[in-house]
Order: structure tokens, then sequence, then C-alpha cells
């Protein structure tokens, strides 16, 4: 499932069709990431507009055309954008495609767990507000997750890091890299944390995000060899650290690895 980084990266990949009309669009209206959206009001309002301008948050996109139109994509478990040619053909997959002159912007699902939403209007659209601040902000601080997590309280802490409307943008792989460096056991319930752990945990999501976003977000580079995902995804995965045997759970309906050694 794409995740905040990857996420930023994927926004990024439409870059090259900026300042550009959009001449054409094909779309399965009766597919399931259509799931809401008026299908015919997108394809008459996008058609003839250009596309100025996109953001990403958590786990979505949003991108801005002329007309006051906006395309909002959540990306689900297997949701993609891409770029093709000029003459591209659609698969069946491919549920949206964009057609500019000189390129095809388009967005593919396999297992349809993602989602596009079309707004037009001058401001944008309600579904994309939120109150929830993004990790990498001055707002997502140590009161707030002081705050979210006693509203948590009896959750495990892994399953906790996985709610969108409190670490937006977090899932499976950066919540495991976060507890690893923060030392937390992810099966921990919230309300046992210290304080020091909670300042710990806040450390290291904001330095997961960071990096992730400046390696993954930019151009998909490998993250640091000495991060945790490089092991965790390994049947015979070690710690970074001292070369300890991860063990694994599912906590949270997720799949969890994390060092015995590290996380006590």
């Amino acid at each position: 499932m794409p995740e905040l980084a990857e996420v930023e990266w994927y926004r990024k990949q439409w870059n090259p069709g900026l300042g550009d009309h959009i001449v054409d669009l094909s779309l399965h209206a009766r597919n399931r990431v259509f799931r809401g959206t008026n299908t015919r009001a997108l394809k008459e309002n996008l058609i003839g507009e250009k596309l100025l301008r996109s953001r990403a948050r958590g786990k979505q996109t949003l991108f801005n055309f002329s007309g006051d139109n906006w395309l909002g994509i959540h990306f689900g478990m297997t949701g993609k954008i891409r770029v093709e040619s000029a003459n591209f053909r659609p698969d069946k997959h491919d549920h949206l495609v964009l057609q500019q002159r000189e390129r095809a912007l388009v967005f593919t699902d396999s297992r349809q767990f993602g989602r596009v939403r079309f707004h037009h209007a001058a401001d944008e659209p309600d579904w994309w507000k939120s109150d929830v601040p993004e990790i990498i902000s001055r707002e997502f601080d140590q009161k707030f997750v002081d705050q979210f997590l006693d509203r948590h309280r009896k959750a495990p802490i892994k399953a906790v890091l996985l709610l969108q409307n409190g670490f937006s943008g977090i899932g499976n792989w950066m919540a495991d890299e976060v507890l690893w460096r923060a030392k937390i056991l992810p099966p921990r319930r919230a309300e046992k944390l210290r304080h020091r752990e909670r300042a710990a945990l806040l450390r290291a999501a904001k330095f997961v995000a960071k990096k992730s976003l400046e390696t993954l977000g930019r151009d998909y580079s490998d993250l640091p060899r000495l991060w945790l995902i490089h092991q965790r995804w390994k049947r015979s995965g070690i710690c970074p650290r001292h070369r300890t045997p991860l063990r694994r759970a599912t906590i949270g309906g997720r799949t969890t690895a994390w060092c015995p050694r590290c996380q006590r």
C-alpha cells in the first residue's frame, strides 16, 4: 500500500502534464474506484481544461485544473499514477486516462481499493480539507500526539500508528520503522507508554516521514541501508543494529516486524 513518501512520488509523475490541456478522457464509470463520483460531470468539466498544480496529503493527492475543477485520487492498496505516450490504449485496470496532445496521464488500480473523486467549485473540496496535521508540520507536536494516544489508550501502539486521523500517511512499513527507532514494542497498549517513550515516538515519526520524503518522495531512491524496511520483508530478516533475528505477528490486522532486543 502506498504510504506518505510513495504518494508524494506518484503525485509528481503527472508533472510533465502541468500547463497542458486535457483533450480527451476515458474511464470505466461503473468501476468501484468511482464510487460516489459523478463521472459524467468529471468528463464534461475536465476536457479542454489545463492541469495547473497538485498536492499530496497522507495517502491521497489533489489535482487542480483550470475552470475550478478538482480531481482527488486515493491510492488504496494498489493504486498508481504514471505517464504514457500520446497513443496509449488503456488496459482493464487503467480506470482513468487523461489524454493530452503529447502524453496520457493514467491512474491504475488492480484491486480497486483506491478512489477517484471530482469537485467543481472555486474552493477546494470539503473531502480534502482536514484538521489532521501533517507529520512534518509544526502542528504535529507532543500535545497532539499525547491527546491522540489518550483517545486510543486501549489499542496496541502499532494499530494506533495506522489510524489516518492521527498519523496521516503512515502505513505498515513506516509504522514498524517508527516503533523500531523509538524502541517501543508494537503490541504495547498506548496507555502503557511513558513520557519519554511518547517523546521518542514523536521524534521517530518526524524523522521517518522527513527522510522518506527526501528519498522515496524525491525520486524513489532506496532508503538508507541501515533502515529496518530492508529486513522486515525477509523471512530471515535481522535487526540492522545488531543482527538479532526479527519477530513477527499480526497486530491491527497487519503483519508486524520488530527486534526483540531493541523493542522490549
